[in-house]
Order: structure tokens, then C-alpha cells, then sequence
């Protein structure tokens, strides 16, 4: 009865994985040489371990990434001029927490979507928030949010993000509004959070699509001089494989 009572207890406490270990060491014999110290501090391991997964899995829902992307499973063996050592150094955000930038250009299959969202689904690994957009849905809901009047709680959502990913710039044509609008949330977030870009545009390119000079300057500063850049060449990885996984 006894045990009973501290097993509810444990999920009315919501401590459920501690309460599926004291299910376990109670049920079994498996831990009978262990001493109370041992078994209680797999029970408290057992507790963190689930919160850590159910947190974990809230920031990847919230982050909303495009692919099912890991860092683990990229391909180096397909030339297309990816640097093991560049994403290694990636992989430890500390680019995220030093609040620095990311831009990956290349032609279209290359693996510029994959890659993004593979350095972000390790961003949510490591604790941060990642928020991910693909270019015209952004802009969409900032034009839904102007009329509707939740314009603030979209920015400030978006200014909360540690990471927030920007799929397949330059691709859309934008108006001039819109550009001034990106540039608002590269100034909520500027110093206070990593962007990282992906582009079928080189850099250089990027003066011309956006048109307007001045804004064009304002975006590039506030993106480019704080940005790791990463330049993806070759072949598309979609002819072989037949599958957009990786982009």
C-alpha cells in the first residue's frame, strides 16, 4: 500500500521519471545490491533525464524546422565544398551564444535547407530557441499580424528566438516595405540573438535584390560582418538520391 501511495504521489508531482524508476526498482530484483544512495540517485538521473527530453522536445515543436535535420548524419563524401572541421566548430554553438551569424549560399539541392536546420535542431540540443521561417510564409504572417494587430507579439516572438533561421532568401520578390519590415527584425535582435541565412544567391548578389541602397547597407551590416559563411558548390544531392532531404 505504502508503495502505492508514493507512486501516485510521484505522478501527482508530475515527477514521472522518477516515478517509472521507482516502478521499476520496486517490481524487480535486477537492484537489490544497491544501496539507497545508488538507487535514489538513478532515480533523480531518471527524473532529469525525462525533464531534459520533454523540454527538448518542446523547443524542436516550437522551432518548427522544415527537415527532420542532425548534424551527426550529414554526407561529407559528396564534393560540394562542405568543411568538416567549419561544422564541427558550428556544432558547438557558441557562435549562437556569442550571438554571431550564419549564411549558407549555394545552388539549389546542395544542402543549404538541411544544413540549417541540422544547426538548429543542435542549437535546441544545446538549450537555445530556434524559430525557423521559410521566406514567403515570414512575410506572410507579418502582413496577417500588421492587420490584425498582433504585429508586437510576432516581434516579439521572433526577438526571443537565440536562432532564428531564414530559408531561401533572395528567392521571392519582396516590396520595399517588406525589406524595411526584415530590417526591423534584424534590429530587435541585433546583439541579442544569432540569424542564420540560407541563399541561392552569393552575398555579393544581395545589394541588387534588395534594390534600395540604403536598406540594403543597413540589412548587410547587421547580417554579414558578424557571419560565419559557409559556400556550398557542385552538383544538386537531389539528382542521385531522387529525395529533397537535403535542401
Amino acid at each position: 500500500m505504502l508503495r502505492e501511495q508514493t507512486f501516485a504521489k510521484l505522478q501527482a508531482m508530475k515527477l514521472h521519471g522518477m516515478s517509472a524508476a521507482f516502478e521499476e526498482y520496486v517490481r524487480g530484483p535486477a537492484h537489490d545490491d544497491m544501496s539507497f544512495e545508488e538507487r535514489f540517485t538513478l532515480m533523480v538521473e531518471r527524473q532529469w533525464c525525462w525533464k531534459e527530453d520533454r523540454a527538448l522536445g518542446r523547443r524542436l515543436q516550437h522551432a518548427g524546422l522544415r527537415q527532420s535535420a542532425c548534424l551527426e548524419d550529414i554526407n561529407y563524401r559528396h564534393h560540394r565544398g562542405l568543411k568538416r572541421a567549419q561544422i564541427e566548430q558550428l556544432a558547438s554553438s557558441q557562435w549562437i551564444k556569442q550571438h554571431q551569424n550564419c549564411i549558407i549560399t549555394g545552388e539549389t539541392g546542395v544542402g543549404k535547407s538541411y544544413l540549417a536546420c541540422a544547426l538548429a535542431q543542435k542549437a535546441c540540443r544545446d538549450g537555445y530557441r530556434a524559430l525557423y521561417y521559410y521566406v514567403p510564409k515570414l512575410f506572410r504572417e507579418l502582413a496577417v499580424a500588421q492587420v490584425d494587430g498582433s504585429l508586437m507579439t510576432l516581434l516579439k516572438k521572433i526577438a526571443k528566438a537565440d536562432l532564428l533561421v531564414i530559408d531561401d532568401w533572395g528567392l521571392s520578390t519582396l516590396k520595399p516595405t517588406q525589406y524595411r519590415d526584415f530590417l526591423e527584425v534584424l534590429d530587435d535582435r541585433h546583439g541579442a540573438g544569432s540569424t542564420l541565412i540560407t541563399s541561392q544567391f552569393p552575398i555579393d548578389a544581395w545589394h541588387d535584390i534588395i534594390a534600395d541602397p540604403t536598406v540594403a547597407d543597413a540589412i548587410l551590416d547587421r547580417l554579414v560582418h558578424t557571419a560565419h559563411r559557409i559556400v556550398l558548390t557542385g552538383e544538386s544531392m537531389r539528382k542521385p538520391r531522387g529525395t529533397d532531404k537535403n535542401d
